[in-house]
């Protein structure tokens, strides 16, 4: 877990991005992304003690909402496709991928196109989601 409060207390000190980075044994990267995000919300050393690491993790890093639904293929469709000589998975996925473009949606990754084909496959009701 990253030491959030000691890159504050260090950064407070004047010490360099890098010096803390090493100190903590996390990358430069690390340190620059918490400071930021640190100035960006206001949060400035010293911390009350009452703050706990996980409490500072999370005013730093607050989860955004985002949607994770991806554009669901038609399943009955790929199935028929396939049956097609010269058809293949990726070639549908490539379809799928376009088709999404044209609408704004997201389309699943290709890896998860082909797990909910293996597990969902022309069954009705089942719904896969991004994960």
């Amino acid at each position: 877990m990253t030491k959030y409060r000691e890159i504050l207390r260090l950064h407070s000190q004047g010490i360099s991005n890098r010096i803390i980075a090493a100190s903590i044994n996390c990358s430069r990267n690390t340190v620059r992304i918490v400071l930021e995000r640190a100035k960006e919300i206001g949060i400035l050393w010293p911390l009350p003690d009452s703050m706990a690491e996980q409490a500072l993790e999370e005013a730093l890093f607050q989860k955004r909402p985002i949607s994770l639904k991806c554009k669901i293929p038609d399943f009955e469709f790929i199935h028929k496709e396939l049956a097609k000589n010269g058809v293949t998975l990726s070639l549908l996925w490539n379809e799928y991928c376009e088709q999404c473009r044209m609408e704004a949606s997201r389309p699943l990754m290709y890896s998860q196109f082909c797990h909910h084909y293996a597990v969902c496959g022309t069954k009705q009701g089942n719904t896969p989601h991004c994960s």
